[in-house]
């Protein structure tokens, strides 16, 4: 399975050590294109300074989420990035999972809690969790997709 990961670069890097718990759980479930949002020595600045610049991040990054079989959003960190992944990934139908943590203090878009219809069949999941439960979470939802394939 091929997982596209997304969490805040440019935005804030203030879930760093939540991003590394979330990719490293995924990585037992498949491969994480993503993985570097994980990766510390990653700024707010970006990645740009080790590619050829925003554009050649963009199309290899648009590339990942249409190979990907699932996206995974850590979605309390607000960020534009996150949220053009996202729509594009739901323009591609892909299966999305975001996680957002209300004891962040932040609310959570319109946009995004909205785009879950709450049908078992959605695409679009929004999961709201606490740091505690993430690998829980992320475990229920990647059997709940072996179950829903098994079954298609």
């Amino acid at each position: 399975m091929r997982i596209y990961f997304c969490g805040s670069i440019r935005g804030g890097r203030q879930d760093l050590a939540i991003y590394q718990r979330i990719v490293q759980k995924l990585q037992t479930f498949g491969k994480v294109l993503t993985e570097h949002v994980s990766h510390s020595d990653i700024s707010e600045k970006g990645e740009d300074a080790a590619l050829k610049g925003d554009k050649e991040i963009h199309d290899r990054d648009v590339e990942w989420l249409v190979t990907a079989d699932v996206i995974v959003a850590e979605v309390t960190q607000p960020s534009l990035g996150v949220g053009y992944e996202l729509g594009r990934a739901v323009a591609m139908h892909k299966k999305i999972l975001c996680l957002f943590r209300p004891s962040s203090g932040r609310v959570l878009s319109a946009m995004i809690r909205g785009a879950d219809s709450g049908s078992q069949s959605s695409l679009f999941k929004v999961q709201d969790y606490t740091e505690d439960e993430v690998e829980r979470v992320l475990q229920d939802y990647f059997s709940g997709l072996s179950t829903n394939t098994d079954t298609q």
